[in-house]
């Protein structure tokens, strides 16, 4: 019966070796050390593995002396452990020197003080491949340090973390290297992005393409193994006698070209394979015009760029192949009794890509349902209870999306939404003050807890103020309030739901703007100055988004019949949209995500004043001169030619029809 003292086992390889070493028989106990913000997460675990009640959970930290684990219980261990396995390392090939050593190197120190002052038996470093760097030629497991170059901190810290293991003497030892680790052979389960996984949302962009013959290069071998063959191996080697003091390759035995990487999950991704690869000078030579293009000004800047909305860090081109070979004759030779060997990628390589598809792939928010574009979306609409929200909120139910309706008042959310369930939708209700920071956070709080996502907005809500300048000259809160609902309630909205679509990879947010910003709308000095700021945010913020999925559309939307323009009684005479018509152009933006949505007269309107500001100005003010206050601004009301609100007169109709839509 054995005692074991495991460092990384909340880690991939931790938790598959530790599940493993629970299942044995001759396993005592097993201590596992953990941090203390990682303790509550390791003990969920626990429970669920074979016999907790083998485990004993101790508090400590990589970064601390001798691993920052208490007097007592180092005192209560010292002589009982007769395995200390070092599993807990930081692998990140993106990762900073600063972060690497921390982890890698000094943690490695300290978990040699902690060794030694306990008297464990023996000390079973997991180190890595890597250790290997641009080293071309067979390594052997007995080879370490052959002036092999070390091109990353990650090389440079598991060399130095071996090296430490290697040279000192105070407890006998055994270093374990594996290969590129990839998920479970049988099941997928992997943690994160790491190794070819960097490549597969590249792969699922080509997928649906013709499978037409494909040639590429030959750029070299790399080295995968899934991680329960590392587990299963790890546990074998470490429980078998007489093996201190040597280095173990966790590898495929048979190095694998890239091409045949990429085709083993071109296939389970649906995407074109490589039919034929191009010799080896050929490929050499198109590998040295690729590097030498690299010093052209802006090619590194361009790769990067693409490789950056791929997801693909540009160190993995570097690192993406082994010059060496690995040798591991002497570790197939210890477990060949044991019947562990490495299955072949393509058996597994389908189950491994199924899981990245339901789990890993950063873009995965951007599936929808069977249905079309907004089947199963969340999306959240401001202004639901009337108007071009209420309208909205109905077409995105009937397209299959989940609308989340945002307004004041609970009771008329409730009518909308009851609306859209008797129809066989989906809808909840968030009543908010858009003007209140702590009421929008506990209402995206609550949708977030609700349904676990929000894919879209809609900052439909808003305020309009139509009155003259010298009708505000004491009325300066006209702009406040606009302001404060038009443009900071949207961006308040907008900043609590980004980091979560920033998390997700994928957002798009709709802003319901106004013809009026394209042209020179007179007596819309307040609201058009709100509807512009939003517009400009969302100009400024979407190229900052780019990289991150979030994507914003602007509708400039034309005059539309809804309460908002009740008051001004001269609309009663203007064409208009309807709130149906208007949804329309809501839902074609949700679903086509545009930059920008308009009529073609506010095009016209935009192009004119580009053209001849001081024209545009002029026809604006002969509008200013014939459409009036309203009565409701303050104004008479009166139209200073025809015969009254409701009756334009020839010249007025015919400025109503030239600019169709148009804010007068």
């Amino acid at each position: 019966m054995a005692t074991y003292l495991v460092t990384g086992a909340t880690g991939l390889i931790g938790r598959h070796f530790t599940q493993l070493l629970l299942d044995r028989d001759d396993t005592e106990r097993v201590v596992l050390l953990v941090r203390e913000t990682s303790r509550d997460r390791l003990a969920e675990l626990v429970r669920q593995w074979p016999h907790p009640e083998k485990v004993m959970l101790v508090l400590g930290d990589l970064s601390a002396e001798g691993l920052g684990v208490d007097a007592q219980t180092r005192e209560d261990l010292r002589g009982t452990v007769d395995h200390m396995v070092h599993l807990a390392a930081l692998y990140d090939l993106t990762a900073d020197d600063e972060a690497s050593i921390r982890a890698n190197v000094d943690g490695t120190r300290h978990v040699i003080e902690l060794a030694a002052d306990l008297g464990v038996g023996c000390l079973h470093h997991v180190s890595s491949v890597a250790v290997a760097g641009d080293y071309a030629g067979v390594f052997t497991e007995d080879m370490f340090d052959a002036g092999q170059r070390l091109v990353t901190p990650y090389h440079r810290t598991k060399f130095e973390a071996e090296r430490l293991v290697r040279e000192q003497q105070d407890v006998p030892w055994r270093v374990y290297r594996p290969a590129v680790v990839v998920g479970h052979s049988e099941t997928g389960e992997m943690d994160k992005i790491d190794g070819p996984y960097y490549l597969f949302s590249a792969i699922s962009r080509l997928a649906g393409l013709p499978n037409l013959p494909v040639v590429g290069p030959d750029i070299g071998d790399t080295n995968i193994v899934p991680v329960d063959y590392v587990a299963k191996a790890l546990l074998e080697l470490v429980g078998t006698e007489g093996l201190d003091g040597r280095a173990f390759h966790l590898v495929n035995p048979e190095p694998q070209p890239v091409a045949s990487v990429y085709n083993a999950f071109a296939k389970a991704a649906g995407a074109p394979t490589i039919d034929v690869e191009l010799d080896e000078r050929l490929s050499r030579g198109l590998v040295g015009l690729a590097k030498l293009s690299e010093h052209v000004p802006g090619v590194s800047i361009a790769r990067d760029a693409v490789l950056s909305r791929l997801g693909i860090p540009p160190v993995l081109l570097t690192t993406l192949t082994f010059p060496a070979v690995f040798s591991s004759a002497a570790t197939r030779r210890v477990l060949a009794r044991s019947g562990i060997d490495v299955p072949p990628l393509e058996r597994y390589a389908p189950v491994l890509w199924r899981y990245w598809r339901e789990h890993l792939d950063p873009f995965r928010a951007r599936e929808h349902g069977p249905r079309g574009e907004l089947d199963g979306r969340r999306i959240v609409i401001t202004g639901a209870s009337s108007g071009i929200g209420r309208a909205t909120a109905l077409r995105v139910a009937a397209e299959g999306g989940v609308p989340l309706l945002v307004a004041r008042r609970r009771h008329e959310l409730e009518e909308v939404r009851d609306e859209i369930v008797a129809a066989g939708g989906q809808a909840s209700v968030y009543p908010a003050d858009l003007t209140d920071e702590e009421s929008v956070r506990k209402a995206v709080d609550a949708m977030l807890a609700d349904h676990g996502r929000v894919d879209m907005l809609v900052n439909n809500a808003g305020r309009s103020i139509r009155r003259s300048v010298r009708l505000s000259y004491d009325r300066f809160h006209d702009f406040e309030r606009a302001m404060a609902i038009n443009y900071f309630g949207a961006v308040r909205l907008i900043l609590a739901l980004m980091p979560h679509m920033t998390e997700r990879k994928f957002g798009h947010i709709v802003n319901v703007s106004s013809i009026g910003v394209q042209g020179i709308a007179p007596r819309f000095s307040a609201y058009v100055a709100s509807k512009a700021a939003l517009d400009y945010f969302s100009k400024i913020v979407a190229t900052e988004t780019h990289g991150d999925g979030i994507t914003f559309t602007t509708i400039h939307m034309p005059l539309v019949r809804t309460p908002m323009i009740r008051p001004t009684k001269i609309y009663d005479a203007f064409p208009t949209k309807s709130p149906e018509q208007a949804a329309d152009m809501v839902v074609r933006a949700l679903k086509n995500r545009p930059k920008h949505m308009g009529s073609p007269e506010g095009y016209l309107i935009q192009a004119a004043y580009a053209l001849a500001p001081g024209l545009v100005d002029a026809i604006a003010y002969e509008g200013y001169r014939i459409f009036p206050d309203s009565t409701a601004a303050g104004g008479t009301g009166r139209l200073n030619i025809g015969k009254g609100e409701r009756h334009l007169s020839r010249a007025a109709a015919a400025l109503v029809k030239l600019t169709r839509g148009f804010h007068w």
